[in-house]
């Protein structure tokens, strides 16, 4: 045991890092092919007098108004958040799911749900400057019906973060922190149900195809952002900037915007009005996150095998 220890820990980083890599290539595949859906979900969200039409009339008003290219806007930047994003959550779910599987045996739900909650945390304190900047210059150009919405002027994304710090203070690139940390909560129960559906698929060392990877991908991800899709609109709210709160910082403070931001919602829209742009979300995140476990499961699949390596963790 004692000779293998070093190798084992080099062994360990070098597997997580596959995971992680995989995981980030896999994310920047699929949202690329659906980001046009993303566009016509952030849309709804944050400009309360769009009218709530189905997606493919929202994608089709947009390119009309603002040309086809609009569809794109705020690709790179997106992209580029997403790649980090992705990374930083990969890397730490796997290595805290060997730690476990190391420690304890075989891999629960229950387990897999702390480990998704404890990596989404990581994740969104190191990432959500950058998730911030890009909500910016997705909507920046925008033809808004919400006429109290003003434009953003950005070059770019490190214009984008020069001038968020030098006009709103270093503290805004952490606006809608607080619902993220909540948000935690929809990849740590996408994951748990994942990895619990692919035990339950691969019993009996039956083989996994790319089908049932896709079709077990989009159910985790369809409950997982149905459940938490309201605090998904006030987070894309609070990370536009336009609205401003009671202007207090801390805790309470971030709490009482969240809960007046729900409430008015349901008071404008009703209770539906919470779910506005569900339809886009769904189709583009379950669309998404589907093909991206596949690409990453292909990705790790061919990595280890070409490096003769054998996936270590069972699921």
């Amino acid at each position: 045991m004692s000779d293998n220890g070093g190798s084992a820990v080099g062994l360990l980083s070098y597997e997580t890092l596959v995971h992680a890599v995989a995981g980030a290539l896999g994310s920047v595949t699929a949202m690329s092919v659906f980001f046009p859906l993303d566009t016509a979900r952030i849309r709804l969200q944050v400009d309360e007098n769009r009218k709530s039409k189905s997606t493919p009339v929202i994608l089709a008003e947009i390119a009309k108004e603002e040309g086809l290219l609009s569809l794109y806007r705020g690709w790179f930047p997106v992209i580029s958040s997403l790649c980090c994003s992705n990374f930083v959550y990969f890397y730490t779910f796997n290595t805290l799911k060997r730690l476990t599987v190391s420690v304890s045996g075989k891999s629960r739900p229950g387990k897999d749900l702390l480990m998704g909650v404890i990596s989404g945390a990581v994740n969104v304190i190191l990432t959500t400057p950058m998730w911030v900047v890009n909500t910016r210059l997705k909507l920046q150009g925008a033809k808004f019906r919400n006429e109290d919405l003003q434009q953003t002027h950005y070059k770019g994304i490190f214009d984008a973060f020069s001038q968020i710090i030098a006009n709103e203070g270093v503290g805004a690139l952490w606006n809608g922190t607080l619902p993220s940390l909540v948000l935690v909560l929809n990849p740590a129960v996408q994951f748990m149900f994942y990895e619990a559906m692919k035990r339950s698929a691969g019993k009996g060392g039956r083989k996994i195809s790319s089908a049932d990877i896709f079709v077990i991908g989009a159910i985790a991800k369809a409950f997982a952002t149905t459940a938490t899709y309201p605090l998904q609109t006030v987070q894309a709210i609070l990370r536009f900037g336009q609205y401003k709160g009671d202007g207090k910082g801390g805790v309470f403070s971030s709490l009482r915007n969240i809960a007046y931001l729900l409430m008015d919602r349901i008071k404008r829209h009703g209770a539906l009005g919470l779910y506005k742009g569900l339809e886009a979300k769904l189709l583009q995140t379950v669309l998404t996150a589907a093909l991206m476990f596949v690409v990453y499961e292909k990705i790790t699949a061919a990595t280890f095998k070409v490096m003769g390596l054998t996936k270590k963790l069972k699921h």
